[in-house]
């Protein structure tokens, strides 16, 4: 498949050989041909140097190498690149080497000149003796889209000055220098649009991407909440169903159903990775006997395991097992090491004080820390 890129590279060969090939079409003697033909050689070389030469970064895989420093080093020159290519989404030419910068500027600067002598005073309007004109418009133009702008501007300046200097201000500008001005501006303002445009279409993906990640979040938070609803109906839909139809009035064990889920709702809510079976079943056994629980879960068991939960919650649930207090109280710890705090406190009988005292305190530590 021919890409655009292999097009435009075709397109820029054909165009400067094309020029270069002007100055072989001699109409009329010249003085010194061999300057004339190393010049060419010197243009045409620095001019497909300009555009086949990508950076390789300074990444060289030795021969002797292993399989795991090729490996590696591969992978840095693939970061490299990416780096290079593709910052604030910006895709295009890479920019020209130093090397190659130096090189189109002496271009610039000895070409115009050396063709000048090279002719002779006699014929230096002539059209084999002006293709330098359009020759390092052509090769600036390269450079200011291999995004060396400065590079670009200065060689063409470096033109004007040598072809004013030796044909004179209205020769130069009549013979191709403004249209060798105009293609490096052209230049310059193509590579600045196509920059913006790959900066707003990153930026456009950034916020599509964005835009379908909070979607996404949303239908995860709806579809929690109707889980949460079928919960909460499977768990009072009865209760509820037996308070309309004995009109408010319940028996004491109708009370006790419809507080026990009431709490079973709560830790639902307020605690669901640290429930499983055995710990609702402990739950609703220490709530019979009149304990007050209260379940919190404040983020101290975010990332972790189903194994290392499954283990947290065993424990938990032998904890509870044992319970006897009033009142107990299960939270998640933000320690490193503790996973799961219970406390339990009872009325204090014949102590010196009326307050509770607490009688169970248990962490419950992170497995395996």
């Amino acid at each position: 498949m021919i890409s655009v890129k292999n097009v435009l590279i075709l397109l820029a060969v054909a165009f400067t050989a094309y020029l270069a090939a002007r100055g072989l079409w001699w109409t009329t003697d010249v003085e010194q041909p061999l300057i004339i033909i190393a010049s060419l050689a010197l243009y045409l070389v620095t001019t497909w140097l300009c555009i086949f030469w990508e950076p390789t970064s300074g990444y060289v895989l030795a021969a002797e190498s292993t399989q795991e420093d090729a490996a590696t080093t591969a992978a840095a020159i693939s970061a490299d690149i990416q780096a290079q290519t593709a910052i604030d989404g910006i895709r295009g030419p890479r920019s020209l080497p130093l090397v190659a910068q130096i090189l189109a500027l002496a271009c610039a600067a000895i070409v115009p000149s050396a063709i000048s002598l090279a002719v002779g005073p006699d014929a230096r309007t002539e059209p084999f003796a002006t293709w330098y004109l359009g020759g390092i418009g052509a090769l600036m133009t390269i450079v200011m889209v291999r995004r060396r702008p400065w590079t670009a501007w200065t060689g063409i300046l470096l033109l004007t000055i040598a072809s004013m200097a030796w044909m004179g201000p209205l020769q130069a500008l009549s013979l191709g220098l403004v249209g060798s001005i105009v293609w490096v501006t052209c230049a310059q303002l193509l590579v600045l649009s196509m920059d913006r445009a790959a900066r707003d279409t990153s930026r456009l993906t950034r916020l599509q991407r964005a835009a379908s990640a909070w979607q996404t979040s949303q239908v995860v938070r709806q579809r929690e909440r109707r889980v949460q609803v079928q919960k909460a109906l499977a768990v009072a839909g009865p209760v509820l169903t037996r308070t309309v139809a004995h009109a408010g009035h319940l028996t004491d064990a109708d009370r006790l159903e419809a507080r026990l889920a009431e709490g079973r709702l709560r830790d639902e809510m307020r605690g669901p990775r640290l429930l499983d079976d055995d710990v609702r079943a402990e739950l609703e056994r220490a709530r019979r006997r009149g304990a007050n629980v209260t379940v919190l879960d404040e983020g101290g068991l975010d990332g972790v395991d189903d194994e290392t939960l499954g283990i947290i919650r065993a424990q938990l649930a032998e904890t509870l097992r044992s319970a006897s207090s009033d009142r107990l109280y299960i939270r998640t710890s933000p320690d490193e090491r503790i996973a799961v705090t219970v406390v339990g406190r009872s009325m204090s009988v014949g102590g010196p004080s009326d307050e509770d005292a607490v009688d169970l305190w248990r962490e419950i530590p992170h497995p395996g820390r």
